[in-house]
């Protein structure tokens, strides 16, 4: 903990309330640091002032001022290297204190100090070296200096001299081909070599003038003087009408490569394991103290020596309800990190709300962690946790960090809006430990008594207001049973059970980003080691709803037909609807994982099933709304037996159907007048019955009231050219059995809610559902296969759509779930 420049001192808080104390601050940096928080704000001048002092330019200075946390930092470097008030006449040292202020490793800021005085001395020159300290730094954190390492790092009281370029010179001429490539190139090769040279053993400590100067001589020596050829500038080519076309295609076949790294491992840009020893947050005080929170090297190497240095990350669903297509986003994330680098994922319930919780909902989430193809390291529970919770809560009240409080739910809100202390909070830490004993005990009224955090309630950020730590709910829990009636809160359990479980890489959306100073802060007061944090943006859906207070309404005020109702996005719904795990898993790649707030239109998502239901749907021929026709030049009894493609145009596997004098047709693939770009049937228009042959119409038959058609006369006819309507069918009741259609109820989808965007609809949401949403349709007929079909099983109906077999299929209903149609829809409306 880092004090107010008032304080003069910079100390760091244990869990014993004890102070580590770190060297003090001097009175000249202090007093400039008072002037860059004020002055960065309100009057800028004397900053810009005082760092054009060090020589650097006026434009520089002034956009230096706009950025207030990096112009307290320019402004203390300034003052420790005691530039405050003489200034430094010398641009390229002012300029190294300048990458100081900026670079500097914000958790080995113990060693910054020598950092100036090394700049200061002279022992550190170059950018380039500057550069190799901090890396050092990196590594090292707050923990003590190993000068030799320190200065192996910097290149410190390295001296390059003019006989070691010349002798790393020859080195790299004779390495490779440099030597041939020179003498063929000569000078043309010149500068692609002295940019690696640069980079060649000691060469990047070298002075600059030097080494460009004896590299110079080196070349000369090798090739002579230039000629008038080298002097003479290349010839222009002349352009070829094509010549930027060409370019474009190149620059853009990089870009589309970059685009395909970026897909192959979206997991490329989060931190190793072995890196973790960064500053996390940094938690600036209401009364000016400032917490920078990072693990120290000492932290950081017994946490790989216990892990091995292995990617471990959770899952952590709260089990009060089903997942949804964002727990599945989360998955991909969490576990997919994990497998990427070889590493374990835990699925841990974080179950600290009994009364919200059920067993049904922990059976459901494990089973359909496991559909989505994730394989838990571990199965655990925070309520495994609940006796070292305790332990650590106690540890919080005797360190000073927690008390007992008697505030109730609207005075504690009341009292956070005004910023104002609970009268409890400075009660003796041995009256809070006894009132928390008999809180544990049972003897304290639900809902007269909590533990609260003692943070800062005035505070920035509201997520330092004191928070809950524990309350009193005398409720059985579902997994822990009656053994507890005191509950941990979600903001005290989470990132201690993250550090018990030794996770590395803490993953979740962006909502929880304004937690991470408490998060931190908890970790760091307790002495425990912390994880990487980094949030990513949530996945919202247009026209529907994730979250789960109105998932929960939509369910138990009967708005939909239960959690894995197919309207849902939940994902007992979606595969109820028959999305399968890797069409879920693709959508949820293809979403990315960005801080970009994004909402993705359904036929994102339908594309990622129509895509994966191409691959593995057999397909099938049915017709939704039959229509019947009679072939009238055949016998009554006639029957011909067809091969039907299961997989047209990829497999040669078939299946049998038979067509006699009666089929059925969709209705929509007859009109009682043709019309062009028109391809079904109509009087006198002949058609293909998919798999047999060309029938042609002759008349047809309507019903007197209605008018609608009910019955179509055709002829088989023989056709020299195939027609280029081809339609499906399915046989008919008088066909013998094996080859009979199957009777089936299809239950067709379209959006949930009309609006795009439901949270901007208000309270009054629910009266946006489409109340049409569901269609179902009875009378369907499908082919003689179905007869097996399975819930579950998912299939393609030819021309209608990709279709699941719903659990409510038994001996005596077949029923269809679309899951979607065969193509997007021009106006992207249905789903």
């Amino acid at each position: 903990l880092v004090g107010a420049p008032e304080s003069n001192k910079r100390t760091r808080l244990l869990v014993d309330g004890t102070r580590a104390r770190t060297p003090p601050l001097s009175a000249k940096t202090a007093r400039v640091v008072v002037m860059a928080s004020s002055a960065s704000s309100s009057d800028p001048s004397a900053l810009v002032e005082l760092f054009k002092s060090i020589s650097i330019d006026e434009k520089l200075a002034k956009s230096s001022v706009q950025n207030a946390k990096f112009a307290a930092n320019l402004a203390t470097v300034i003052a420790a290297a005691g530039c405050a008030e003489t200034g430094l006449d010398d641009r390229k040292r002012g300029n190294l204190l300048y990458t100081v202020a900026g670079k500097h490793p914000s958790n080995a800021l113990e060693h910054r100090d020598r950092v100036i005085g090394d700049v200061m001395r002279g022992d550190l020159k170059t950018s380039q070296q500057l550069d190799g300290v901090f890396e050092y730094l990196k590594v090292v954190g707050e923990e003590p200096l190993d000068d030799a390492r320190y200065r192996e790092a910097g290149g410190v009281g390295v001296v390059v001299t003019e006989a070691d370029v010349e002798a790393a010179f020859d080195r790299v001429v004779s390495e490779g081909g440099q030597r041939q490539k020179l003498l063929e190139e000569r000078y043309r090769a010149v500068a692609t070599l002295l940019k690696g040279f640069r980079d060649f053993g000691v060469m990047k400590w070298a002075d600059g003038k030097t080494l460009k100067a004896t590299f110079d001589r080196k070349v000369e020596e090798l090739l002579g003087p230039k000629t008038e050829a080298d002097l003479a500038k290349p010839a222009k080519k002349k352009k070829k009408p094509k010549a930027k076309p060409a370019e474009d295609k190149a620059a853009r076949g990089e870009r589309e490569e970059e685009e395909r790294r970026r897909a192959a491992d979206p997991y490329a840009f989060f931190s190793k394991p072995e890196e973790n020893n960064v500053v996390h947050t940094t938690v600036n005080f209401s009364d000016g103290r400032v917490m920078r929170i990072s693990n120290t090297k000492r932290e950081l190497d017994a946490y790989l020596g216990r892990t091995g240095g292995k990617y471990l990350t959770r899952f952590p669903p709260e089990p009060n309800g089903y997942l949804h297509l964002g727990h599945a986003k989360a998955m991909f994330i969490d576990f997919g990190l994990a497998a990427k680098h070889d590493g374990s994922c835990y699925l841990r319930y974080d179950d600290t709300n009994p009364t919200a919780e059920k067993t049904e909902y922990i059976s459901h989430i494990q089973e359909i962690v496991e559909w989505m193809g994730w394989k838990p390291f571990r199965v655990t529970y925070s309520s495994d946790y609940f006796e070292r919770l305790y332990e650590l809560a106690v540890r919080l009240i005797e360190s000073g960090h927690a008390y007992v409080c008697h505030q109730t739910g609207d005075e504690i809100s009341e009292y956070r809006e005004q910023k104002r202390n609970s009268p409890w909070r400075d009660r003796p830490a041995e009256e809070s430990l006894r009132l928390f004993q008999r809180m544990r005990l049972g003897l304290v009224d639900e809902g007269t008594a909590t533990l609260r955090m003692r943070m800062d309630m005035q505070n920035e950020n509201f997520n330092m207001y004191d928070l809950i730590a524990y309350r009193i709910k005398f409720a059985r829990h579902p997994h822990a049973g009656d053994e507890w009636c005191i509950y941990p809160s979600y903001d005290f359990t989470h990132c201690i059970v993250d550090s018990l479980e030794d996770i590395s890489h803490s993953l979740c959306t962006l909502e929880f980003e304004p937690r991470r100073a408490s998060y931190y802060w908890l970790l760091e007061v307790l002495g425990l080691y912390k994880p990487v944090v980094w949030e990513y943006s949530r996945l919202n859906m247009e026209h529907n709803v994730m979250s789960k207070r109105k998932l929960n309404r939509l369910v138990t005020e009967g708005h939909v037909n239960g959690w894995d109702d197919p309207r849902l996005l939940t994902l007992a719904g979606l595969r109820r609807r028959g999305y399968t795990a890797t069409a879920i898993n693709s959508f949820c790649r293809d979403s990315g994982i960005t801080k970009n707030d994004q909402q993705f239109p359904y036929h994102k998502l339908e594309h990622h099933a129509r895509s994966n239901l191409d691959e593995i749907a057999p397909r099938r021929l049915g017709v939704l709304r039959p229509l019947k026709v009679a072939i009238e030049n055949v016998a009554p009894d006639f029957l011909e037996v067809v091969k039907a493609k299961v997989f047209p145009g990829r497999s040669d596997e078939t299946y049998e159907l038979g067509i006699g004098k009666f089929v059925y047709i969709e209705k929509s693939d007859f009109r009682q007048e043709d019309q062009k770009g028109y391809y079904g049937l109509a009087l006198g228009k002949t058609v293909m019955l998919r798999y047999a042959f060309a029938v042609k119409c002759v008349g047809f038959e309507t019903c007197k009231e209605t008018g609608e058609v009910v019955l179509v006369h055709c002829e088989r006819v023989e056709v020299k050219k195939p027609p280029k309507g081809v339609i499906h069918w399915v046989g008919s009741e008088s066909l013998p059995e094996q080859y009979r259609p199957v009777k089936a109820e299809a239950r067709l989808y379209d959006y949930l809610f009309n609006a795009e965007d439901v949270a901007e609809v208000g309270d009054d949401w629910l009266a946006d559902m489409n109340q049409n949403s569901l269609e179902i349709v009875e009378g369907a007929l499908l082919g003689p296969t179905f007869r097996d079909a399975q819930p579950g099983q998912v299939f393609q109906l030819e021309r209608a759509g990709y279709f699941c077999v719903d659990k409510d299929t038994d001996g005596n209903r077949l029923v269809l779930n679309r899951t979607v149609e065969l193509k997007e829809r021009s106006d992207k409306k249905k789903i």
